[in-house]
């Protein structure tokens, strides 16, 4: 096939993104309710406003002695202002009373007393514990954190499509948010085809383990969603068809995900199989991944990667994750790209934009390339962190020449 009839990457890329945007229609991805402690990496489908104020009382920002600043104004280390010292004020402490003319001992985050409207930090007193000497006058407000002065009563704190991390889930439990509106997680099902794979943990002669289901399965819930099962089928159209009708008539799968059977060899069973069905098989201008398959089954799209677990996840890179994120809202969708320096000269491909498995090296800002560039490495691509996206062209790049990066450590 010449390269002039391979479809683009970004051509794909868009069809890929439809299917999975289509999924659920007008009526926009589902949500659910869970509870804040099931909620890191989850992406709000509603906004959450403060129903109550933070901090909810007004609290001292230092240790220190909480005083009337009026009492205080003109104290100065040659003509100190020295006050009886009532009761100490732990954080947790009730809130309490300042008396006139009187101060108290008061901790950081312990409440301020009624009274109070200032608090002199200890590092300008003597540390008296019954009379302190106080040698600075400070203005009313000072280290006093007011309620309601990071987060007020009603506010929105978090907006729909905010992704839940650890700031997020601190802040809501702070105002006393117990469960949140969440984007469900999509549903991915994860076959892998082929009679070599091996169901028992030590393959016969010829036949190899099934990393193409841990790797997309593992793919599936990095990227936000659940792999909800993972399977295998041999090379044989009605078996494969027959497990695929069943999984869909459950009705619990955002996106069906198969490896293999797609190329142009003799027992392409997923090629076989889909492609009377409406799902489209065409060849890309990627290098790993040329050979690519997707479709509506039911109204449920189907992906289908190339079977060699290089080329698969990167397909998942290139064509699944960004569009799979994007059709559930996640608020970063796409891989960061980096631009980075070339420690050794590379050459692309005449007509194919080409990934190659590279180190970064984030503090020096270079990227150098990691292993041979074919198909079969799985093993270099376990020790890569990025991908050097070659342009299709193949024109040579010499060390020192900058390239883009797929920083593949960013979540």
């Amino acid at each position: 096939m010449s390269t002039s009839a391979l479809r683009s990457v970004a051509e794909h890329q868009q069809h890929v993104a439809a299917l999975l945007a289509a999924r659920h229609g007008a009526g926009g991805w589902p949500s659910e309710i869970v509870a804040l402690a099931e909620a890191r990496d989850r992406v709000l489908a509603e906004p959450v406003r403060a129903p109550e104020p933070l901090p909810s009382f007004d609290n001292s920002a230092m240790d220190g002695y909480a005083v009337r600043a009026a009492e205080v104004a003109g104290a100065t280390a040659d003509d100190p202002t020295r006050l009886p010292v009532g009761e100490d004020i732990p954080a947790g402490a009730p809130v309490g009373e300042l008396a006139p003319g009187t101060a108290r001992r008061i901790m950081t985050g312990a409440p301020v007393p009624h009274g109070a409207d200032a608090v002199v930090e200890v590092e300008v007193t003597d540390g008296g514990t019954e009379t302190v000497e106080i040698r600075e006058g400070r203005a009313a407000g000072t280290f006093v954190r007011p309620a309601g002065s990071d987060v007020a009563v009603g506010q929105e704190v978090l907006a729909a499509g905010a992704l839940l991390g650890p700031a997020q889930l601190g802040v809501l439990t702070a105002l006393g948010v117990q469960d949140v509106v969440v984007r469900r997680r999509p549903r991915v099902l994860v076959v892998s085809t082929g009679s070599e794979l091996a169901a028992d943990p030590t393959p016969g002669s010829g036949q190899i383990r099934d990393a193409n289901g841990a790797l997309l399965a593992a793919a599936a819930e990095e990227a936000g969603g659940v792999a909800v099962r993972r399977l295998w089928v041999e090379d044989d159209v009605p078996t494969f068809l027959a497990l695929l009708d069943g999984e869909l008539a459950a009705g619990d799968v955002d996106l069906v995900l198969t490896s293999g059977g797609v190329s142009a060899g003799a027992y392409e069973v997923v090629k076989d199989g889909l492609g009377p069905r409406g799902v489209e098989f065409v060849k890309v201008a990627l290098q790993p991944g040329m050979p690519q398959g997707s479709g509506l089954i039911e109204q449920t799209p189907v992906i289908c990667l190339p079977g060699n677990p290089v080329s698969a996840l990167t397909s998942w890179e290139v064509f699944v994750r960004p569009a799979l994120r994007r059709a559930f809202g996640h608020p970063a969708p796409d891989r960061p790209v980096v631009r980075a320096t070339l420690t050794e000269p590379l050459t692309g491909l005449p007509g194919k934009r080409q990934l190659r498995r590279a180190r970064l090296d984030r503090a020096a800002g270079t990227v150098a390339p990691w292993g041979p560039a074919g198909s079969g490495f799985l093993g270099w691509f376990a020790g890569a962190d990025a991908l050097i996206d070659l342009p299709a062209g193949g024109a040579p790049l010499a060390a020192g020449d900058t390239v883009d990066a797929w920083d593949l450590m960013s979540r």
